[in-house]
């Protein structure tokens, strides 16, 4: 009873942040296409360009904070409500296995290597539940596969994978060994545990491991020497064990999981026809899973970057005169990987910062109907403020993520 309550008021908890999330997007998005029309000014900016700029991008980055907190509302709320999702999933795997014990002994009859099957189905489901109700706020089952940027680790699920069918595998083994009735019959088991049957396993366990481990260590050091641009997501989702960061499908990620993903359903069908050893993955298999393995490894090895300017030049609108740069004049910052993966939102948009000489000087956001003109992944514009002091000064732009990026010198005149 108290299980059920507990679940209704996750539910109802779950749901309330959704529909604060949906309506603070809906609001923003409508106080956005607006101000892109040029409606809601005050009277006392509509007369000044620059003043009207920078209260439309002081005005949509206050909306951007509140939807970005309700956002983070709605994923913490689905973390604790997902745990539910996951035991079902669980179970309902135990249920479809004992279904299929059950169809396929109807020819066969009913043995004890049936029984070992869904008793130790039954115990990994067990621990499983527990693992899930000690994670019961970080997501259940998914804890353990969520990095640090609140995502669905490729690395860390197919290393699940092959480690649940392993400890299933050594179980059933030792199930049918406790109620093995002659001496032959548990000798036999024990040689099924040998390295003769179970070296291509192993192997492939071994290194998907340490890829987990390593992969982690590779982008917690390329994120501290600001190599990689990593954001945390709002909460995780199925997409991310096969898109990189900003959603878009990744090739060594879902190589990766698509490989491994055959090669563990080859491993039980193996368990499945020769219940008495564990599965032996043919060593073509396994290398199969090993260049996979690699290509994944290089793929991360491989992303990201730091933003580069490559040059800045004098904004010019229709009508302007050319000329230097000075006070007051906007400035138009060329180069690539301004915005991170990940970094589209609104709020993190408007964490974007220019240093001009020693004064940091906040990306205006522009708005434009369904979007934003200001800033981009490669175009950034903003105004020199007239505390810049003539002279020749170092730009330099910082994204959303504290990465910096390299110096674009300019001269500024009086």
């Amino acid at each position: 009873m108290v299980a059920v309550q507990e679940a209704g008021q996750c539910d109802t908890c779950t749901h309330k942040a959704r529909e604060g999330h949906r309506r603070a997007v809906a609001e923003f998005t409508a106080r956005r296409d607006e101000l892109a029309a040029g409606q809601g000014l005050p009277a006392g900016v509509a007369h000044s360009p620059g003043a009207s700029r920078q209260w439309v991008s002081d005005e949509l980055t206050e909306s951007a904070r509140t939807v970005a907190g309700h956002r983070r509302a709605a994923g913490a709320a689905w973390l604790r409500g997902v745990r539910q999702g996951s035991l079902i999933v669980v179970w309902a795997a135990f249920a479809a296995l004992a279904l299929g014990q059950l169809v396929t002994a109807m020819g066969a009859g009913w043995t004890g290597t049936r029984t070992a099957g869904l008793l130790a189905a039954l115990v990994v489901g067990a621990l499983l539940t527990g693992a899930a109700w000690l994670h019961r706020a970080r997501g259940g089952l998914l804890a353990p596969l969520i990095g640090e940027d609140n995502r669905l680790s490729t690395s860390r699920a197919v290393a699940a994978g092959w480690v649940l069918l392993a400890g299933y595998a050594v179980l059933f083994l030792a199930l049918q060994q406790a109620a093995a009735s002659s001496p032959a019959a548990r000798e036999r088991l024990a040689d099924g545990l040998g390295l003769s049957h179970g070296a291509g396993l192993l192997c492939a366990l071994a290194l998907v491991c340490a890829i987990a481990v390593v992969v982690r260590r590779v982008v917690a050091r390329r994120v501290h020497r600001q190599r990689l641009q990593k954001l945390p997501a709002d909460r995780p989702r199925a997409a991310d064990l096969l898109c990189d960061d900003a959603g878009r499908g990744n090739f060594a990620d879902a190589q990766y999981l698509l490989v491994s993903t055959v090669a563990v359903v080859f491993a039980l069908i193996r368990l499945a026809r020769r219940p008495e050893q564990l599965p032996e993955l043919p060593w073509g298999l396994t290398l199969l899973v090993a260049v996979s393995a690699a290509t994944y490894f290089a793929g991360k090895y491989a992303e990201g970057g730091r933003p580069v300017v490559l040059s800045v030049v004098r904004a010019r609108e229709a009508g302007d005169l050319d000329g230097p740069l000075r006070t007051g004049d906007d400035i138009e910052i060329r180069g690539i990987g301004f915005v991170p993966p990940g970094a589209s939102t609104p709020d993190r948009l408007a964490r974007m910062v220019v240093r001009i000489g020693s004064v940091h000087v906040h990306v205006p956001l522009i708005p434009v109907p369904g979007g934003f003109a200001n800033p981009t992944d490669t175009v950034l514009t903003v105004p020199i403020p007239v505390e810049v002091e003539p002279g020749r000064l170092d730009v330099q732009v910082v994204t959303a993520a504290g990465v910096e990026s390299n110096r674009c010198p300019i001269d500024v005149t009086d």
